[in-house]
């Protein structure tokens, strides 16, 4: 199993947003992750990325058997962890060449690999680029630097591909986008699928999983997953809403 949630309760500033989840996600897999707004969709994908301000108060993450709690978030990102930002930051002066570079050759020393050669690493990303349709002067750029939200999420995209993570997190990945820029981001994540990564999409609307076909939809409600399902439980929710999940909770 990669990775296994039990029981996690998380907070921040002593407020708890997570109130018991539990998911286990295996190798090769894609789940979704669906509710309402402030049910705890973004903070279940940064508790797992590692961001300390919020508080784990309950439960366990394990990570290809490791607890992930005892892991940094540093760690966690060399341990093969991506985390895609639902409003990614501009970086200024840092080109995205530059960024990339730095963040491959991390790994590699992590995993007692010498650096890339300059030649080898170019090869990659036009390699990767191809994989993921984005242009050349888009990584000539400084990272996210005046981007529109659309180039964002697509530079997240290729940061990925290029990263090649076991487990990748999107939150809410698809916020924004146009239907060009959904089919384009949603490609790369179907090209970036091997049977030994899994991915957790977290989505608001069911647009995306038009295009990303997952193997699991769970719905958050109130901090917890209270409904899990097929693909098909997310045309349930398109169809009726959340409503009819609160009035199953009452």
């Amino acid at each position: 199993m990669l990775l296994q949630i039990k029981n996690l309760h998380a907070g921040i500033n002593g407020k708890e947003i997570l109130r018991g989840v539990d998911l286990e996600v295996n190798k090769g897999e894609v789940h979704a992750i669906m509710g309402p707004n402030g049910t705890g969709k973004s903070t279940l994908a940064s508790v797992i990325a590692g961001r300390e301000v919020f508080d784990v108060t309950d439960g366990e993450i394990l990570y290809q058997g490791k607890n992930l709690q005892k892991l940094s978030i540093e760690d966690r990102a060399r341990e093969g962890i991506f985390l895609g930002f639902q409003y990614p930051v501009e970086i200024p002066g840092v080109s995205i060449t530059n960024f990339m570079r730095t963040a491959v050759n991390e790994i590699r020393k992590f995993k007692g690999l010498d650096p890339l050669p300059a030649g080898d690493f170019l090869r990659l990303m036009e390699e990767k680029k191809r994989l993921v349709e984005i242009t050349s002067n888009l990584t000539n750029r400084s990272v996210n630097e005046g981007f529109s939200g659309g180039e964002k999420k697509k530079n997240e995209i290729f940061q990925m591909a290029m990263l090649e993570p076991m487990l990748a997190i999107l939150d809410e990945t698809d916020s924004g986008l146009d239907i060009d820029a959904l089919r384009i981001v949603a490609n790369g994540v179907n090209k970036l699928r091997r049977p030994d990564n899994a991915f957790v999409v977290i989505t608001h609307y069911q647009r995306l999983l038009d295009y990303i076909v997952p193997d699991f939809v769970h719905v958050l409600f109130e901090g917890k997953i209270v409904k899990s399902g097929g693909k098909e439980l997310a045309l349930e929710l398109e169809e009726k809403g959340y409503d009819w999940i609160k009035k199953e909770q009452i």
